[in-house]
C-alpha cells in the first residue's frame, strides 16, 4: 500500500507538501530563535544551550536535539527525493518541447528547482559551518554559537553565501507554500487569494528575519 501511494504522482506531491510544511515550522522556529542574537551574547549563547538540554530529565543530553535533527534530514531526503523523480517523470511525459510555453508556469517551475538546489547546498555549508566548525572561518569555538556566527558574517564570502540562500528560501516558500495547499486539498478558487497572501507573507517575514542577523553584524550592531 505505502509503495503504491509513493509511485504514485499524487503520492509523490503528497509527500512534499507534508514534508515542505514540516521543514517551513521549522524554519519559523529556527527564525525565532536566531532573532535572540539582537539581546546580546548571553542570551543567544543560552538559547543554545538550552536546545541541548530540552527534553531533560526525561530526555539524555542532546537527545531532543538528536531527534530534531534527523526528523529534518528525513523531511529534506524525501522532499528532495519526492521532487526529482516527479522531475524525472514530467520528462519523460512529454519529451518535446512545447512550441508556446506558459511563461509563469516554467519560471515558477524552473525557481523551484535551482531553489532547491541553492538550499540543498546551503545546508551542506551551513552545517560545516556553524555545528561542525569544518568550514568555520577564524576558529571554531564549541559551545560559543554567538562568537562563531559573528566570525561567519564577518566575511564576505559567509554574507553572500547566506544572503543568496535566503532569497532563493523567499522564492521557494512563496510558491511552494502555495503548492502544498492546493495538493493537501486546502485550495479553492474562494481562498486562493487568502493562500497566496500568507505565503507572501510567510516567505517575507522569514527572509527579513533570517537576513536581519548577517545586516545586524555587517552594520555593527551586533558585535
Amino acid at each position: 500500500m505505502t509503495r503504491t501511494v509513493w509511485d504514485s504522482s499524487v503520492g509523490k506531491k503528497t509527500v512534499m507538501a507534508v514534508s515542505g510544511l514540516i521543514m517551513l515550522l521549522y524554519l519559523v522556529v529556527h527564525m525565532l530563535g536566531n532573532l535572540k542574537i539582537f539581546f546580546g551574547p548571553g542570551e543567544f549563547n543560552h538559547y543554545a544551550h538550552w536546545l541541548r538540554t530540552l527534553g531533560e530529565p526525561f530526555l539524555h543530553y542532546e537527545w531532543a536535539l538528536w531527534i530534531i535533527r534527523v526528523a529534518l534530514v528525513v523531511a529534506v531526503v524525501a522532499h528532495a527525493t519526492a521532487a526529482y523523480q516527479l522531475s524525472r517523470r514530467d520528462i519523460r511525459a512529454r519529451p518535446s518541447k512545447y512550441v508556446h510555453k506558459k511563461a509563469r508556469a516554467s519560471y515558477a517551475t524552473r525557481t523551484m528547482r535551482w531553489g532547491g538546489v541553492i538550499l540543498g547546498l546551503f545546508i551542506v555549508w551551513h552545517i560545516l559551518d556553524l555545528t561542525t566548525g569544518t568550514v568555520h572561518p577564524d576558529g571554531f569555538q564549541a559551545g560559543h554559537p554567538y562568537q562563531n556566527v559573528i566570525d561567519t558574517f564577518s566575511t564576505w564570502y559567509g554574507d553572500t553565501i547566506y544572503i543568496v540562500a535566503m532569497l532563493a528560501l523567499c522564492l521557494h516558500i512563496r510558491h511552494g507554500f502555495w503548492s502544498a495547499a492546493q495538493t493537501l486539498g486546502a485550495g479553492s478558487r474562494s481562498r486562493d487569494r487568502a493562500l497566496k497572501t500568507i505565503a507572501n507573507v510567510l516567505a517575507l517575514v522569514l527572509t527579513v528575519g533570517f537576513l536581519s542577523v548577517p545586516v545586524g553584524v555587517m552594520t555593527g550592531l551586533v558585535s
